[in-house]
């Protein structure tokens, strides 16, 4: 649900509606997600039961459960049918209303696609992925016990498991944590803790010390700002705890700087 897709929304009227073909790449906003970045109501199409079908047979299925249908708005390069053997020109043979064609959307040059933000995201690149989306990208996943090392040596942390999102590139990153509809400036971990157990975590340290809750209400969300470092393996505990106070002090700068 990226600023393209909302550029193809903006040509809806009030009584439009959103169609999604449903393939695994659900992973930037997963289904039950979605509805918050659209005022329109979202209809899935999962890609197994539809992939069959020819381009008329889609098209009459679509007029067939929306009997009022007299506009579709697609992308320049929309595909549909068997294989995606049908293009827009093939579009405007089959349907007999107005078919809206948006072009390709840029931004910095870069030309707007899911899979473009999702590469962005493996390599850490949030800015860019943010402004491609038009929000700040965010994962959301239950609360689960970590190591426990955090409360006892170092700063405590909020540990999640999430299975839906596409998880950013390993590294320390300026967040937000949202718990119970309440934003918290945070800090976030992901990645294998090299210097402790080596094992995968996502933790989040709420920056101000009186804002770390005892009772944790699932789900948690961690929304995105800016990459602080990549995960670094240290060789001692005091080495990794002077880097974790230092990357505390750049996330209250940035949120200082930048008044998010």
């Amino acid at each position: 649900m990226h600023l393209a897709h909302q550029k193809l929304f903006s040509h809806l009227c009030k009584d439009g509606a959103i169609v999604v073909i449903q393939t695994e790449y659900e992973n930037l906003s997963p289904k039950k997600d979605r509805d918050e970045y659209t005022k329109y109501p979202i209809y899935l199409y999962p890609l197994n039961d539809i992939k069959h079908l020819s381009g008329k047979m889609f098209i009459e299925l679509l007029k067939k459960e929306f009997p009022k249908l007299q506009k579709i708005i697609v992308g320049f390069d929309f595909h549909f049918g068997y294989k995606a053997s049908c293009d827009i020109i093939t579009l405007k043979d089959l349907f007999n209303g107005d078919v809206i064609v948006v072009d390709e959307y840029k931004i910095d040059n870069i030309a707007i696609h899911s899979r473009v933000i999702r590469s962005l995201l493996v390599d850490g690149n949030i800015e860019t992925a943010n402004k491609m989306l038009g929000y700040y990208y965010k994962i959301k996943g239950n609360h689960i016990s970590g190591q426990g090392l955090g409360a006892k040596s170092f700063v405590p942390t909020i540990n999640i498991e999430t299975k839906r999102y596409l998880i950013p590139k390993d590294g320390v990153y300026v967040t937000k944590t949202i718990i119970d509809d309440i934003e918290y400036h945070s800090i976030s971990f992901i990645g294998h803790r090299e210097t402790t157990d080596g094992r995968f975590a996502i933790e989040t340290h709420i920056l101000n010390s009186s804002d770390n809750l005892n009772i944790i209400k699932n789900p948690v969300t961690i929304k995105f700002y800016t990459k602080l470092r990549d995960n670094k393996k240290f060789n001692n505990f005091e080495s990794l705890k002077k880097a974790i106070y230092i990357d505390i002090d750049n996330a209250k700068n940035y949120f200082n700087r930048y008044k998010k």
